[in-house]
């Protein structure tokens, strides 16, 4: 990328060429010294530079660095962590990542594995030597240059003999390649834990999986501390030699000079002229056809990857491509890395700047203090809407509250929203917010009664008093606030009512099908029922009414559907539903879908669409695409009118929520369960930038969200976070709301 126009021509003497990247915590530049060598220029952000803990860990890392140096490694040419804006040089290496070059060209074998194997022994050896402990190698942190692999981003390693400025509890490393004691006593880790590392890594460039990979990294985790490693594909002395290396002692694990000699044995020089091979996977081998490639499956050369044939894995992402990020994708970076676009993003709302909060933060007005009723709402995170410049906020045990969409601060939090007296929990849900009115769901369940009380509050959206509220039968139909009305089943749960957001006053009535269980859905501008048979006769008929509502009166039109369909939205005047395979049905696990329905509102004639392959995950639609997140950060772009794959991309985003996607921006923005938050390029797939963790915990009993606010983005994550950015510099530093 060129320059910017605010980038410094030249840094500590050596000229900026231009700009290889940016993130969270710095720019990355290519720059040249006077005698013409190249470099990698590391920068620091302006606020961070003023960060007195923050300059001291970059002044440690430096100094840890700067003892490396080895053919197998990227030395630190020069730095500066006193400068104004502290900067670090390190080798310029042209090359790939490890896992961009399996992606690109498949698995490692023969004269090149054995390359690689004795290589990283020597890095790692280097590294030792100088005291330090990487902690963090894998696919993503190994560059493969022409004349052998280099280790890089040394950011996360610490100085064995000194780890004072380490966190406590702190997780430094990724799951699918860290060892059980980084895990379970993160103060123990020694040398042997980066040879646990590099046996999952060679396991990864031989099978193409880790040797614990699972679709989710807390699997994972448990499986690197408690299981034994899954080597199918290795064989032969390597796979003896991996094994001890992978042992769970790391007392039983080799040193690197016995390892030296086991690979050289486990893997022999072949003949001079001999040149890698790339392998295929099993479906290839066996003539199945790979599918079609796209523009992410495309390697440098522009012949079709293996990305379809080798699963992605959680681990192997943020590849940095020919750039040695030498210091720190953790300190400067952060997890990845941003390529910025010109003119791509709209500008904040006026009067905005960057703010993180929670929804229980000492209120301006109402009841000031957050609820504190079993657990005070540890059981599920919250949910919010942005309207009219506010943010809106309630959940599990967590009282309505309404945050200052500009400052984050919390204007009023409500103090009159229960509706029933007596000890017990509350759980309230944002139904949304519509002509100046909070609509809540409230949920009461009593300490000393069986029955469980549910009502539909509406609360004043600039004081947070009660306008109205209605005792409710939830029990055949759920509650919705949809347009301007909202649904509420009556007390015997055999008819809807209509009602008017702000008093409450009734539309209209409409009864339900009967002998169903209901719940709505929205598509496009229209309202639906979907109604399934209530009976457990397996022998009577499963599929699902769609009973249209018309909004003015009430009135119904029923389609019959396929039971295992949902309503997902419009998609050319017609409704979206995705049909999950038969017997993924009611699993429990991931959402898994294998066919997309259309089907005409007006006749209720359908056609399906097979989907190129079975998805699974969080799935949004919105122009025209079908964007599928799995809880391992993988987010794949469908057309919705073919069922084609569009792109597939890795994030280290792990549960992310739904995507939401920005059509002014093009981008589409995804959010995990620890407040990590990205955005990619919706047309290309590109991963545009990552975030550092937002929460102050991680909490996987919920989905964090993405809300938009002007030019500004709502992040809302499981723990009760709430953080504001700017999607052009996700990296500023928020302030306290």
């Amino acid at each position: 990328m060129s320059l910017h126009r605010d980038d410094p021509k030249s840094v500590g003497g050596y000229k900026l060429v231009d700009r290889l990247g940016a993130g969270g915590m710095g720019v990355v530049y290519r720059g040249r010294a006077r005698s013409g060598r190249e470099v990698a220029v590391k920068v620091v952000h302006a606020q961070y530079a003023a960060d007195g803990v923050f300059r001291a860990r970059f002044r440690q890392e430096i100094e840890a660095v700067r003892k490396v140096s080895g053919a197998f490694t990227a030395p630190v040419v020069d730095a500066d962590p006193e400068a104004a804006r502290p900067w670090m040089a390190t080798q310029y290496v042209p090359g790939r990542s490890l896992a961009q070059r399996i992606r690109d060209r498949g698995l490692l074998q023969d004269a090149e594995l054995r390359q690689l194997a004795l290589g990283l022994v020597e890095a790692l050896r280097d590294i030792h030597r100088a005291g330090v402990v990487h902690r963090d190698l894998k696919p993503a942190n190994v560059m493969m240059a022409e004349d052998g692999p280099r280790v890089i981003d040394f950011g996360i390693s610490r100085a064995a003999e000194n780890q004072t400025l380490t966190e406590t509890g702190q997780m430094i490393g990724t799951p699918p390649f860290m060892s059980p004691e980084q895990l379970t006593d993160a103060r123990t880790v020694g040398p042997a834990s980066d040879v646990f590392s590099l046996g999952a890594l060679l396991v990864y460039a031989v099978t193409g999986r880790g040797p614990f990979d699972t679709d989710s990294p807390y699997l994972t985790a448990y499986r690197v501390v408690h299981d034994e490693p899954v080597l199918d594909g290795v064989g032969g002395p390597l796979r003896t030699v991996l094994e001890r290396c992978l042992a769970k002692d790391e007392a039983e694990r080799p040193g690197l000079d016995e390892l030296a000699r086991e690979f050289a044995t486990a893997l022999p020089e072949g003949d001079a002229g001999d040149l890698p091979t790339v392998a295929l996977g099993r479906a290839a081998q066996a003539g199945a056809e790979p599918h079609p490639a796209t523009v992410a499956d495309l390697g440098g050369d522009g012949r079709p990857g293996l990305r379809g044939r080798i699963r992605p894995l959680w681990a192997a992402t943020g590849t940095v491509g020919a750039i040695v990020l030498g210091l720190t994708a953790y300190l400067m970076l952060g997890p990845g890395w941003a390529e910025s676009s010109d003119g791509r993003w709209s500008a904040p709302p006026s009067g905005w700047k960057s703010w993180q909060t929670t929804v229980y933060e000492t209120s301006a007005r109402g009841e000031k203090k957050a609820l504190e009723v079993n657990g005070g709402g540890m059981r599920g995170g919250p949910d919010c809407r942005v309207y009219e410049g506010a943010v809106y906020c309630a959940g599990d045990g967590i009282l309505p509250v309404r945050l200052d969409g500009l400052t984050g601060e919390t204007v009023w939090r409500a103090e009159a929203v229960p509706t029933v007296k007596g000890e017990g929990s509350y759980d309230f849900t944002l139904l949304g917010v519509r002509d100046g009115a909070v609509l809540i769901h409230q949920l009461f369940y009593p300490d000393e009664a069986d029955d469980d009380t549910t009502s539909v509050v509406a609360l004043d959206a600039e004081t947070g008093e009660r306008l109205w509220s209605r005792a409710v039968n939830d029990d055949s139909v759920d509650v919705i606030l949809s347009g301007d009305l909202v649904m509420t089943p009556d007390d015997s749960g055999r008819s809807v009512t209509a009602r008017s957001p702000r008093t409450g006053a009734e539309r209209w009535t409409t009864p339900l099908p009967k002998n169903h269980i209901c719940g709505f859905s929205e598509a496009g501008e229209d309202l639906y029922l979907q109604c399934s048979l209530d009976t457990l006769d397996t022998e009577a008929p499963r599929n699902i009414q769609l009973v249209e509502l018309d909004r003015a009166d009430g009135s119904t039109r029923r389609l019959t559907v396929p039971n295992d369909s949902g309503l997902l939205g419009v998609l050319d005047g017609r409704l979206l539903l995705l049909e999950s395979p038969r017997d993924e049905v009611g699993n429990g696990e991931e959402a898994v879908y294998a066919r997309i329905r259309l089907v005409d509102p007006d006749t209720g004639a359908s056609s399906t669409t097979k989907l190129a392959e079975e998805y699974k995950g969080q799935v949004t639609l919105a122009d025209g695409t079908l964007w599928f997140a799995t809880v391992s950060g993988r987010v794949t772009a469908v057309s919705a009118r073919t069922g084609k794959q569009v792109w597939q991309t890795p994030t280290s985003l792990e549960q992310p929520g739904e995507a939401t996607y920005d059509s002014r921006t093009g981008a589409v923005y995804l959010a995990s369960a620890s407040g990590r938050v990205g955005a990619l390029d919706a047309r290309k797939g590109t991963l545009l930038w990552e975030t550092l963790p937002k929460a102050a915990r991680m909490d996987t009993g919920w989905m964090a969200r993405v809300l938009r606010h002007g030019g500004a983005l709502v992040v809302v994550t499981p723990d009760g976070t709430v953080v504001s950015l700017d999607p052009a510099h996700p990296e500023q530093k928020p302030a306290s709301g």
